[in-house]
């Protein structure tokens, strides 16, 4: 696992399959191959086990927790236990994330060490096909050739590159999830995933936070019910949302005060706050790691050009997750490691037609698989739809968590599941229960009449398909 020393420039060490970038696809794949015999490197700039354990995913949501733990401590009375006002120290809320990570990286480290894979630190760069230059942090190079490479870079996040952002030195999610102290004034560049979630848990520490958006409604791509949900959920949280407006210029500096000029068609307005945090989107680490020497090419957006096997314009070279232009989702970048493994391995498997579910982790949670209103309609698919308030799921009366829907489309014609929209506690979960439905093929009816146990999220799941219309009728 250790690095060994230097070798001399020039000379190839060759191995069955390079990865470069641990991601989740690439350290997966690494695991998986090295432990079926093949010899296996990992090449890594910085985080073992990439983003999502690291400065991502779980990081985010362990800190997200612990916002909810305070919101429920602000609402003690309702549940009759009088509590003080509660004090919120941001290191301690720190330190539980980076223990969390520490252990992680522990996790990570042990797999490295069982499958056999070595992992390598330093910035790797194709010099030619099938050949990785490694720099380590002391200037060593090491050269190495694969029969295989899986590219596997990840995303990082977009700063725009607007008068005075550089001079701002804007938050980023990183940055965000180790700050010590409660901010007193947060803008949010970005109304999406990642600005939601650390919105609403900044909002509940303390922070005044304000969100700032281009598009008309938060979700655009989602059904107008959701967007309203999600509206009325920042409304609620005292998280004001300035919509339909692009950012041209900032001044100051994040930390201490900024201030956005912000247009929305022919208006010009000012919001001011003491930190900023960019949440616009992602941009994949493709450039700068010899690309055109290893005859990858590249998509407009910088993606890297893939087939549905995830092969590469290279042969022999794959990539996956967000460099590969896959949804960014770590559970999608997992679902990538199978298909390389098993196409590496001598199988052919693809991304063609796979499910994507996901979850927006604000309280209460929104999730979807499947077809919703907007997609079925865009498609000309004929659907019979029922919706039922998550009360309908009596559990959430026992948690006080009633806000939110339930809303399932079933083919007009048969049975047949299309997809599922939940807005509310354990939406994540409750979608889970309807994936494996669709993924088995099982009518509607299966789940409507099961026998879940009372009382339980999933239970609500009874009453939702209850009032499924009967069949022939559609929208």
């Amino acid at each position: 696992m250790n690095t060994p020393a230097a070798q001399v420039p020039g000379i190839h060490e060759d191995y069955d399959v390079l990865v470069l970038g641990c991601g989740e696809g690439g350290k997966f794949a690494a695991w998986s191959l090295a432990r079926a015999g093949q010899r296996v490197a990992v090449i890594e700039r910085k985080y073992i086990g990439g983003s999502c354990p690291n400065i991502a995913c779980l990081p985010s949501k362990n800190v997200i927790h612990s916002a909810k733990v305070a919101s429920l401590l602000g609402r003690g009375e309702e549940f009759g236990v009088m509590t003080s006002d509660p004090v919120i120290d941001m290191s301690a809320v720190r330190e539980r994330k980076r223990k969390m990570v520490t252990g992680l990286v522990e996790m990570h480290l042990k797999n490295f060490e069982t499958s056999g894979t070595e992992l390598i630190f330093g910035s790797g760069q194709f010099v030619e096909p099938k050949v990785i230059q490694v720099t380590s942090a002391d200037g060593s190079i090491r050269l190495l050739r694969g029969k295989k490479i899986i590219i596997s870079t990840g995303s990082r996040a977009r700063v725009e590159p607007l008068p005075g952002m550089v001079e701002a030195a804007p938050l980023t999610h990183i940055e965000l999830l180790e700050l010590d102290t409660v901010p007193e004034h947060l803008v949010v560049l970005g109304g999406g995933f990642v600005g939601l979630e650390l919105a609403q848990a900044m909002r509940r520490f303390g922070s005044r936070v304000t969100i700032i958006d281009r598009n008309p409604r938060l979700a655009p791509s989602e059904d107008e019910d959701v967007s309203a949900a999600l509206q009325q959920l920042c409304a609620d949280e005292g998280i004001p949302l300035v919509l339909k407006s692009v950012v041209t210029r900032v001044e100051g500096r994040s930390g201490d005060a900024v201030k956005l000029t912000v247009t929305n068609g022919s208006t010009e307005d000012l919001q001011q706050g003491t930190h900023l945090l960019v949440a616009s989107g992602r941009l994949p680490n493709t450039s700068g790691i010899g690309l055109d020497l290893a005859g990858v090419e590249v998509t407009e957006r910088g993606h890297i050009q893939v087939n549905e096997r995830l092969e590469t314009t290279a042969p022999d070279v794959f990539a996956v997750g967000d460099c590969a232009g896959s949804p960014h989702f770590t559970h999608i970048a997992f679902d990538d490691f199978r298909i390389v493994r098993d196409n590496i391995l001598g199988g052919n498997r693809v991304t063609t037609h796979r499910q994507l579910p996901f979850c927006l982790f604000t309280d209460p949670e929104f999730a979807r698989v499947g077809l919703s209103e907007t997609e079925a309609k865009k498609e000309g698919v004929a659907y019979r739809k029922a919706t039922v308030p998550m009360a309908a799921a009596l559990r959430t009366r026992t948690l006080s968590e009633t806000r939110g829907f339930m809303k399932v489309l079933v083919a007009a014609d048969s049975d047949r599941i299309l997809g599922i929209t939940v807005f509310g506690v354990g939406a994540g979960e409750i979608m889970a229960v309807v994936q494996v439905a669709i993924l088995a093929g099982l009518p509607y009816t299966v789940l409507r009449d099961a026998v879940f146990v009372h009382p339980t999220l999933p239970e609500g799941l009874i009453p939702l398909f209850t009032a499924i219309p009967p069949l022939g009728t559609s929208k």
